[in-house]
């Protein structure tokens, strides 16, 4: 059974550990983030954007979880990432999702409120929890894109009112990552002091980070070695989420690593095999990059192995 992230964010909380958010587009990537999971013996969110909805359609993405969990007995949380509107979070609770967040960041404080709280109401209802996101992050990933001159750090005082008035389960905030594979012009910095305010005023709410991808440079590399461009793509360095995970964070969301991990082995296998025309040959290079990825991200910076 699919399960909430209330019980998994207490355990975090406690243990001092996050677990990893992983964005998911098909079959390839739900076997090697659950396989990954199952290995390390950790509790994991499975998570679709908007567009990957559009992409994969629900009842495909539904079905292949479940398939998982046939295969694997670890707590599974599906859950809606950037959830744009009411209308897109309760689709997704009425089909079985266990989590959606409400992205209001591009509104001013008060419209977040009313329209985040307008989905806790509607979630809570049917015994799905809500993620809101207060603070904005640069870059792009997705149908989110903010620039640089547009982000903006989460208020610590603020964070406060915005749980207490709108009910919200997890709040995501912004302490200098981004989204996308750019996330850094010069040395990667995170506002460790912003989040012990914050930690400090609401200890018992869960703490999320978004953009917080690695943008692990192996597979930059091999992208860029096998034909792609992606000069300066720089990430959130290993050490840093891993310390975020110590202080308090209880969920860390990956995306752009596991895109980097299997167009990085698609491209490998293209280049190297130009005779390669089964999509099982490079789709199956390309699963078993992001299964690395995840179980390392699980042992080695989250701190969520054997933690299911």
């Amino acid at each position: 059974m699919l399960v909430t992230s209330t019980e998994m964010f207490k355990k975090s909380m406690e243990e001092k550990f996050a677990i990893g958010a992983f964005n998911i587009n098909n079959m390839e990537f739900v076997q090697a983030i659950l396989d990954a999971a199952a290995e390390e013996n950790s509790p994991v969110i499975l998570q679709t954007s908007a567009s990957a909805i559009k992409y994969a359609r629900i009842p495909y993405l539904r079905k292949m979880i479940e398939a998982g969990l046939e295969e694997h007995d670890i707590p599974v949380v599906l859950h809606l990432d950037h959830g744009p509107d009411f209308e897109t979070c309760k689709m997704c609770v009425d089909n079985g999702y266990t989590s959606v967040m409400f992205d209001g960041s591009k509104y001013d404080f008060e419209e977040n409120i009313r329209l985040t709280k307008e989905v806790v109401d509607y979630a809570h209802s049917k015994g799905v929890v809500v993620e809101a996101e207060l603070g904005k992050l640069a870059g792009v990933e997705d149908d989110v894109n903010v620039s640089d001159s547009d982000a903006m750090y989460t208020d610590p005082e603020q964070a406060k009112e915005f749980v207490e008035r709108t009910g919200c389960d997890s709040l995501a905030i912004a302490i200098g990552t981004s989204h996308g594979a750019y996330k850094f012009k010069g040395e990667a910095k995170l506002r460790f002091d912003i989040l012990e305010k914050i930690k400090a005023l609401i200890p018992n709410t869960p703490i999320v980070l978004h953009g917080a991808s690695t943008v692990i440079q192996e597979y930059v590399e091999m992208c860029n070695k096998y034909g792609g461009n992606m000069p300066g793509a720089k990430g959130v360095p290993d050490e840093m989420l891993h310390e975020a995970s110590l202080r308090g964070v209880s969920k860390i969301n990956v995306d752009t690593d596991l895109r980097l991990a299997m167009t990085g082995g698609i491209r490998k296998v293209f280049t190297e095999n130009p005779e390669v025309f089964d999509p099982r040959k490079y789709m199956g290079v390309g699963r078993d990059y992001i299964k690395d990825t995840v179980k390392h991200k699980m042992k080695d910076v989250f701190g969520c192995s054997n933690k299911a």
